[in-house]
């Protein structure tokens, strides 16, 4: 791997990590859109040479693997529908409370005080 696609793949990891952690229901689909286009492009440049067809190139002696090509393309596909569901999700929401904020649901912060050992 180049170190260009190093910076790439980190940059695209890094900046959905922090789209995810934000309270706004579309950075969050914006950031898992990110988080997999960096997990696909990563997938894609550790596989083989680069521009490889996944055939025969010179009789037998240039096999390439036709599985991370298979693999990424899959992704692509689930990614879309996940994306596709994350926006239906959104647009639900914002119909229904007329904001895009992710709040806090009371029930999980007062399991998340019971949890918390007294003192």
């Amino acid at each position: 791997m180049t170190p260009v696609t190093l910076v790439v793949v980190a940059s695209l990891f890094g900046i959905g990590t922090y789209l995810v952690l934000a309270r706004s229901f579309a950075r969050v689909v914006i950031g898992l859109a990110l988080i997999s286009h960096g997990a696909n492009l990563f997938i894609f440049t550790t596989s083989s040479r680069t521009g490889s067809a996944p055939i025969i190139e010179n009789g037998t002696t240039g096999l390439t693997d036709p599985l991370p090509q298979a693999l990424v393309l899959t992704a692509i596909v689930i990614t879309f529908g996940v994306t596709a569901f994350l926006l239906a999700l959104a647009l639900r929401s914002f119909l229904l409370t007329g904001s895009d904020a992710v709040e806090d649901d009371i029930e999980d912060r007062r399991i998340a005080r019971l949890g918390t050992p007294s003192t």
